[in-house]
This record gives structure tokens, C-alpha cells and sequence, in this order.
């Protein structure tokens, strides 16, 4: 097999440059498979659309506009009328409300199961519980002074100014108030009004007119017992409160008060207050907008009752009433994109987490990538195109998912801004990238990091919308707890989307923008140190990854980069073995060939320089014991001197530690002890350098089933420093040499070639390139004779002027076939030496 010699290892660029056309082959290769990936965000994006079209038109019904009723004309005909006075609390929101209702202010009163009592619970059962409010302060007859002047005013109704009438007194109600104020549920329900008093008389209810749009709305107020009750301290209130939680006590019951106060250090000079209110009304679950509390009037009696202690009872600070603001007429619309955005598109993001992770573990599983490197591809190359490669496909699918969310129009998309879409998905695939690499390490198989990533997939997007958003929607809970979670990148992931989506859902809502890059500095926006934090995790994790993949993946020491370069063998001597010097029994034990053998090696690593391409000194390799079985010595104090140009071939039965020996030449296992040089350079620590310069036909075809033989040879080729006409040459003429180039078989896909020819293929790849020392295992097997024969003629042809191939394959019913075929090949005579590889004699030829 004829080629142009190559001149030297082939540099970064260059063996970048291969491995980035055997990409984009293999890319185009499974281009069917890209297009079915870049049409899942197109899926998720139309299934969005089809649910906002569904709902839409749910959200159409009546029940959900503003009421409207029919107004006869006297004409026959009807005019539709719509208003607010025609509404029920769920349709008024969507109404135009030009000047919002004003309604009295009120007090949450607790409903009667719930309200605290000293004892018993006989006017829970009759309905004639008064309503508790504590006091408290420094000075007790000063707090009970003015406490006293919270309910003392008695109820008298001006008809012409029902709110002023109104807003003197402590009005309350057990209904629940809503987000918004267009309609107090207290006054449209069926439960009266409470007026709160120090004492109620037998017949103590009354009926008040409260004007609703253009008509008059009848409301029944009651009186309501209350009580006040003083507390040494702020410390015993917090303690009575706790316990009518229902947690806060044994019996589980709820004893709710009214209102509390602190009086504090307040004389008559100074007035300094703190109320206690039931924040439980809020109804805030996280899920929808919390309630309004009935807060204002609590400040508003403890205000008034203080002025009229210092000024007397005619002293007022009346407030009369709360609305709204005015207006328009609205439709209920929700942007379920914006809604259902963070937790679909972290499905669609992290997709492509499995998908880099599954062609690492490839690589890795079917050795793939330690094939490229003992022909040669670095680390460096390796790692800047791969990293390149998942990028670039990355964010071509990145670009695709904005592009159909934006021209389907979703407003997750079009309302916020597009350049932090960019720089976010962009910080974030850099960080799934290395997490990629850094996991690949922990898996041998592609089925079980397929399993583990898809899990990962839903995983993430179900914890971050069943879990870590409701800790978002918590104000209560801490934001450097928020933080922590972000730590992990699929929390960090599902923060950017949820901002976005708020924004979105927002700016929609409002008819405004979305996220601009001002927003960043909002203190409830959470984007920012989400970036912060994806940008600083990218480059921990890459650093990490990088390590972790030198010490997994090629075996060098944990403490690597600390290691010193070490001198070859041509500017060294090596020290002999200390058991050879120390022991002349050692030299009985074995036989004359072997000694001799070991002698040789021994005298070669005392010269400052040698012809011999490879040395072993004393190699060894055991192996383990495992489920109680003892270790295994696969190979014993191996030593062994070949020079240039030789073809040495290596013969035993199964077992016999053939295998055990390639795998420690060729950098797959370190050895136990002893070590072999290669052109000078010690396997157990130069064997980035050994790869420049060897080539590899390994026991079981290590090939890409979509290229074919002729892209195979041209990246190994490139490797090789092959290019141009010399590179086009070589491959052509190996190709021939092992019968590949005619018929159209160099360029059909090797996952479609028999046994045969993909063993042929693979000695072709060792041999391209003119590599200084080869290795071959079992290279005949699954031949034909006629192609075993063709098969010698070639590695005839490739030894002259070349340093050793070394070649071995297991004895089985071709043996003495085999044998002679061999030593033809090889030139050797019909005389075995005997060496150890194992715990007994084995047989090699040279």
C-alpha cells in the first residue's frame, strides 16, 4: 500500500479541520433525524396555539362579559343594556366603569364558628358570640381610655348621606373580600351587615339604602357585640393569636379575634401604634391575584378614637369610603403561551441535553473517540470541534424554536425583548453543552444515558412548574432559598422562562411591553442573577468537565497538570531492572531465549540511543479479583526489543494475555507495573505523542455505520498530515489494496458492508498515513483465504522501511494455516521463542 509520506504529526488545525468534515458528513448523513428534532419545538409551539384557540373561545360565554339586560322601548323593540348594576361579582370586572361605586369601609369579622371566646361554646351553637379585640401598651389606662372610644358612637342614618352617616362607625363583615373593590361581596350577599358596639339591644337591626349604578341597593346592618380586653404585652397577644390557629393548639379549634393594638410608648404627646390584622383573608395560594384585606378602617378607628381622647367626642377624622379606578370596558383573555410557557419550553430546551449526551456516549460506548485518538486526534482538536459542533446545532435549533413561536404569535415571544431571548438561551445551551461532557464521563451506554436523559427532560420541567414555581409566586419564602435552587440549572432554566412568561402575560394584559433590558434592575425581577449565575456555572462546569474528561476518559493522573514534562529515550538512560541486578536466581527460573531476550532489553536502556522503535521493560498486568475470585496475572514481566522494519507476530491460545499486552501498547489499560517505550516515549505517560505516530487494526471493527470506506480513509488520512493529491492518492491506492475501490463498494455506507469488509476497511485505516509503528489484532479474521492471502501481501508491501507491526490472533481449527501464512508474511523461520506472558510459558515469532 503505497502512500506520500506524511511530514510529522499533523497539526491542531489540521486535525481539526478532519474532524470538522466527518461532522458535517455525519450530519448530513442524519439529516432526518435533525429535521424531526427542529419540528419538536414547532409541535409544542402549534399545541400552544391550539389550546389559546380553545380557550378563547370558552372565554367567550356570557358568564364572562358584563351584564346586560333587555329594556323595552315602548316601540316592540329591545335595547340591550349593560352595567355594572346588571352584573353578578364574576361579570363585573369585564364592565366600563366610568365612576366606580364607593362603598363603606369595613371590618373583617370573624364568621361566629370561628370566633375566639373565654369559655365554652354555647353562642357559637345560639350565633350570639361577640367579637374579642386585644389591647396592649405601656400604659393601660391610657390604651383603655382611648380603645374606649372606638365603638361608643351609636348609629344614626342621614338618608341624604349614607356613606357620611356611614363612615363614623365600625362597620364589619364575615364575607371574604375579592382582588378588586368594582363590588364589595359584603354588601351583594344575602349576610347583613355588622355594626359593632360595646352592647346590642334585643331589636338592633336596621335596613340602609347604598346606591349601585343607577339603582338602590337594600342592605340589612346588625349589631354586634364587642369586647376589649387588655394584655400585659405584645407578647401575650402573639401567643393568644398563634393559639387560635388551628395548628397552634391540641384540639385543632380556630378562635379568631378581630383586631389587635399596641398603644406602645403614645401619651398625649405622642401617638405610636402597631395593628394586628387576620392576613388569612388574602386567600394568597400563589396561583391567582390575593385578596384585598380590610385594613384601613382598623388604622382609621385606633386614629379616631386617639383625637377625640385628646379633643373630645365631637373631634373626627372620618373616612368615608374606597372605589376603583374608572375603567374600560375589558375581555378576558388569557395568554396561555405566557401561562404554560415556562413549563413547556423547558421541555423543549433541555431536549437538547439527551441529544448531546446520547452522541458522546457513542462515541464513548463503541470507542469511537479512542480510535480517533490513536490515529492521532488530540484532545485539544477534539474538544474545540465537538464543543463547536453541539453549539452550532444548538443554536440553529434555537433560532428555529424563537422563529415559529414568533411567527405563529405568541406573546411570549414577540412582546419581550429579543436580544435578552438571545443571550439567555445562548448562556444556557454553553452550560448544557459542558453538563453534557461532564455527565458522558459517568456512562458506558447509550441506553442508559438515553433513559437518565429523557428522565432529566420531564424531570426538570415538572419539578420547576409543580415545585419551584410555587416558591417563586411565595413572598414569604427567602430569596437567597431562591437562589440556592437556581444553583441547579434546570431551576436557573425555568427562573428565565417564568420572568419571561410574566412579563409576557403582563405586557399582554395591560396592552404594554414586555421584559426590556431596564427590567433587569427591578427588584422582583429575577433574570439578572439568573444570568449571573448560568454564566459563572458555564465556566465552572466546562473546567470540570475538561478534567473529569482527562482523567475518565484518558486515563492520565488526577494530578496531571502538575506532572513535568519527561525526556524520551534518546536524551535519557533508563535504569535497569533492580530485580535483574539484584538476583541471580531469576535468571535460572527462566528459559535461555527468554533471558537472553531480557538481557538485550537491559543493555538497550543503558544507551543513550537506540534503532529499536519498541522496548518493553518487565510489563505487567493484573488484573483484580472480583466475587471472591483471586486476581488474575494476564501478563508477567514481559520484556521484549524490536527495531525497525520488523513485523513481529505474537501467537497463543485464548487467555494467554495477547489482548492484555495490545491494550496496555495502545493506551486502553495502564499497566501494573514495568513500562515500554515507543520511539523513545513511555506509554504510561507520553501516550498523546505515541498516538501521532501509530496505527491501529483493533480486534472488532470501530467504524461510523453512515460514512463510507472512502470517508473513512480521508479522515484518517487528514490525521495522518495527509492532503490534496497526496491524500486523494492514498486513499485510492489503499482502497485497491484491499479490494475495495471497484464496484462502487468505497462509497456505499460501512454499516452496509459484510464482516469481511469492514475487517479489510479497518486495516486499511491502520495502515494509512505511513504510521511509524502498527499494531493489528486478529486483522484475518472473518477473511476468506484468498483474502487472508491478499491481506499478507499488503502488510508485506507496508513494512519496508517501517518500524514493527505488531499483530496477533487467537489459535483455534485454521492454526497451522494461520501459522504458515503468518511467518510467510512476517519472514521468519520456523524457530519459537518461549515467553512469559503468563503464569505459563507462551509462544511468540518474530
Amino acid at each position: 500500500m503505497a502512500t506520500n509520506s506524511s511530514n510529522g504529526p499533523s497539526s491542531f488545525w489540521t486535525q481539526a479541520n478532519a474532524f470538522v468534515r466527518k461532522n458535517l458528513i455525519f450530519q448530513k448523513r442524519n439529516m432526518k433525524t435533525n429535521i424531526r428534532l427542529i419540528l419538536f419545538p414547532l409541535v409544542i409551539c402549534l399545541l400552544l396555539v391550539l389550546i389559546q384557540k380553545t380557550v378563547n373561545s370558552q372565554l367567550d360565554k356570557h358568564s364572562l362579559r358584563c351584564g346586560c339586560i333587555c329594556v323595552d322601548t315602548g316601540k316592540g323593540q329591545c335595547e340591550k343594556t349593560c352595567g355594572i348594576e346588571y352584573s353578578n361579582l364574576d361579570q363585573v370586572f369585564f364592565c366600563p366603569i366610568p365612576h366606580p361605586t364607593e362603598w363603606p369601609l369595613l371590618l373583617q369579622v370573624p364568621a361566629q364558628q370561628f370566633r375566639a371566646v373565654r369559655t365554652g361554646d354555647t353562642c357559637k351553637k345560639t350565633g350570639s358570640c361577640p367579637v374579642t379585640m386585644l389591647i396592649t401598651g405601656n400604659n393601660q389606662t391610657f390604651g383603655q381610655s382611648v380603645s374606649g372610644n372606638m365603638f361608643s358612637r351609636p348609629l344614626n342614618i342621614n338618608s341624604s348621606d349614607i356613606l357620611l352617616s356611614l363612615a363614623d362607625n365600625a362597620l364589619g363583615s364575615g364575607i371574604t373580600s375579592r382582588y378588586t373593590n368594582f363590588l364589595d361581596a359584603a354588601f351583594l350577599s344575602n349576610a347583613p351587615i355588622d355594626l359593632i358596639q360595646p352592647q346590642c339591644s334585643s331589636n338592633s337591626q336596621i335596613s340602609v339604602a347604598i346606591q349601585l349604578g343607577s339603582a338602590a341597593l337594600q342592605k340589612d346592618v346588625r349589631c354586634t357585640q364587642g369586647l376589649q380586653l387588655w394584655r400585659n404585652s405584645s407578647s401575650e397577644i402573639n401567643d393568644e393569636i398563634y393559639k387560635g390557629y388551628r395548628n397552634g393548639n391540641s384540639e385543632r379549634k380556630i378562635n379568631e379575634i378581630l383586631a389587635a393594638y399596641d398603644f406602645a410608648n403614645s401619651n398625649e404627646n405622642l401617638f405610636n401604634v402597631t395593628v394586628w390584622y387576620n392576613s388569612t383573608y388574602k386567600n394568597n395560594t400563589g396561583d391567582q391575584p390575593p385578596a384585598l384585606t380590610r385594613v384601613p378602617r382598623s388604622i382609621n378607628l385606633a386614629s379616631n378614637a386617639y383625637l377625640q381622647f385628646l379633643l373630645g367626642p365631637t373631634a373626627k377624622m372620618l373616612f368615608e369610603f374606597v372605589k376603583e379606578m374608572p375603567k374600560p370596558e375589558t375581555e378576558l383573555r388569557l395568554d396561555f403561551s405566557s401561562l404554560l410557557g415556562p413549563l413547556f419550553f423547558t421541555w423543549v430546551i433541555v431536549q437538547l441535553f439527551p441529544v448531546v449526551l446520547i452522541s458522546l456516549v457513542y462515541e464513548k460506548e463503541h470507542k469511537l473517540r479512542i480510535m480517533m485518538k490513536m490515529h492521532g486526534l488530540g484532545d485539544g482538536p477534539y474538544w474545540m470541534i465537538s464543543y463547536a459542533y453541539f453549539l452550532a446545532i444548538s443554536s440553529i435549533y434555537m433560532l428555529c424554536f424563537v422563529v415559529f413561536g414568533s411567527a405563529i404569535g405568541l406573546n411570549f415571544f414577540r412582546l419581550n425583548d429579543y436580544s435578552i431571548h438571545f443571550v439567555f438561551y445562548f448562556l444556557y445551551i454553553n452550560l448544557q453543552i459542558c453538563l453534557a461532557f461532564l455527565v458522558a464521563d459517568w456512562f458506558s451506554s447509550v441506553k442508559t444515558a438515553t433513559v437518565v436523559g429523557y428522565m432529566m427532560v420531564f424531570g426538570t420541567g415538572l419539578l420547576g412548574g409543580f415545585l419551584f414555581q410555587f416558591f417563586l409566586q411565595d413572598s414569604s419564602f427567602p430569596k437567597a432559598g431562591i437562589i440556592a435552587m437556581e444553583l441547579f440549572p434546570g431551576f436557573s432554566l425555568y427562573r428565565g422562562l417564568y420572568e419571561f412568561s410574566q412579563y409576557a402575560f403582563t405586557g399582554n394584559f395591560m396592552g404594554s411591553d414586555g421584559m426590556r433590558w431596564k427590567d433587569l434592575n427591578d427588584s422582583s425581577n429575577g433574570m439578572r442573577e439568573v444570568l449571573i449565575i448560568i454564566a459563572v456555572e458555564w465556566l465552572v462546569v466546562l473546567c470540570v468537565a475538561y478534567y473529569a474528561d482527562q482523567v475518565v476518559s484518558s486515563g492520565k493522573s488526577p494530578l496531571f497538570f502538575l506532572r513535568k514534562q519527561q525526556k524520551n529515550l534518546s536524551s535519557s538512560f533508563r535504569k535497569p531492572s533492580s530485580r535483574r541486578l539484584g538476583s541471580k536466581l531469576f535468571v535460572q527460573m527462566e528459559k535461555f531465549d527468554v533471558d537472553q531476550e531480557r538481557e538485550k532489553v537491559e543493555q538497550l536502556l543503558l544507551e543513550s540511543s537506540t534503532s529499536h522503535s519498541i522496548i518493553c521493560n518487565n510489563l505487567k498486568k493484573i488484573y483484580p479479583g472480583t466475587d471472591g475470585n483471586p486476581e488474575k496475572c494476564a501478563v508477567r514481566e514481559l520484556s521484549l526489543a524490536l527495531p525497525e522494519g520488523e513485523c513481529f507476530g505474537m501467537l497463543g491460545p485464548n487467555g494467554a494475555g495477547k489482548t492484555s499486552f495490545i491494550n496496555m501498547m495502545i493506551g486502553l489499560v495502564k499497566p501494573s507495573s514495568g513500562t515500554a517505550y515507543v520511539q523513545g516515549l513511555d506509554i504510561r505517560t507520553d501516550m498523546d505523542k505515541i498516538y501521532t505516530s501509530m496505527g491501529v487494526c483493533p480486534q472488532h471493527d470501530l467504524l461510523w455505520d453512515t460514512l463510507t470506506g472512502r470517508e473513512h480513509l480521508f479522515f484518517y488520512g487528514r490525521l495522518k498530515n495527509l492532503n490534496g493529491a497526496a491524500l486523494t492518492h492514498a486513499v485510492e491506492e489503499s482502497l485497491k489494496s484491499v479490494n475495495l475501490f471497484h464496484g462502487g463498494v468505497a462509497d456505499k455506507q460501512s454499516g452496509k458492508y459484510s464482516g469481511g469488509m469492514k475487517r479489510r476497511l479497518s486495516v486499511a485505516i491502520s495502515l494509512i498515513g505511513e504510521p511509524k509503528v502498527v499494531y493489528m489484532d486478529e486483522p484475518s479474521t472473518g477473511l476468506d483465504p484468498a483474502s487472508r492471502n491478499m491481506l499478507w501481501d499488503v502488510v508485506k508491501r507496508a513494512k519496508r522501511n517501517r518500524a514493527p507491526r505488531i499483530q496477533w490472533k487467537r489459535q483455534n481449527i485454521y492454526v497451522i494455516v494461520l501459522e504458515f501464512l503468518w511467518m510467510e508474511a512476517c519472514n521468519v523461520s520456523e524457530t519459537l521463542k518461549s515467553s512469559r506472558l503468563d503464569t505459563e510459558d507462551r509462544m511468540y515469532s518474530r
